[in-house]
C-alpha cells in the first residue's frame, strides 16, 4: 500500500531539500534489495551480500550530497540577506 505525505517538518537549514530525490534514491535501494533478495534465493550468497554492500554505501553518499546541497543553499541564501552579520561572525572564528 503506497501512502502519500502531505507534511513534513525539517530544520530551517533543509527547507530545500530534494526530498522527492531522496525518496527516489530510497526507491532505487528498494530495488537493489529485491534483486538480492533473487539472488540469495537462488543460492548466490556472496553476489547478494556484495551488490548490498555496495549500495549501502552508495545510498549514504548520495542522501548526504542531497543534506550537504541543501545546507549549502541555506548558508547562501543567509549571506544574500544579511551580508556583513556572517562576514563578522567568520573572522571571529578564524582568530
Amino acid at each position: 500500500m503506497q501512502r502519500r505525505v502531505r507534511s513534513v517538518r525539517v530544520p530551517v537549514e533543509l527547507d530545500d531539500l530534494d526530498l522527492t530525490g531522496v525518496i527516489a534514491e530510497c526507491a532505487k535501494y528498494l530495488r537493489d534489495l529485491e534483486s538480492a533478495t533473487l539472488l540469495k534465493s537462488q543460492g548466490n550468497r556472496e553476489a547478494a551480500e556484495a551488490l548490498l554492500k555496495a549500495r549501502q554505501l552508495d545510498l549514504g553518499q548520495r542522501v548526504g550530497r542531497k543534506i550537504w546541497e541543501a545546507r549549502v543553499k541555506y548558508g547562501e541564501k543567509r549571506r544574500k540577506e544579511a551580508p556583513g552579520a556572517l562576514d563578522a561572525s567568520a573572522d571571529a572564528h578564524e582568530l
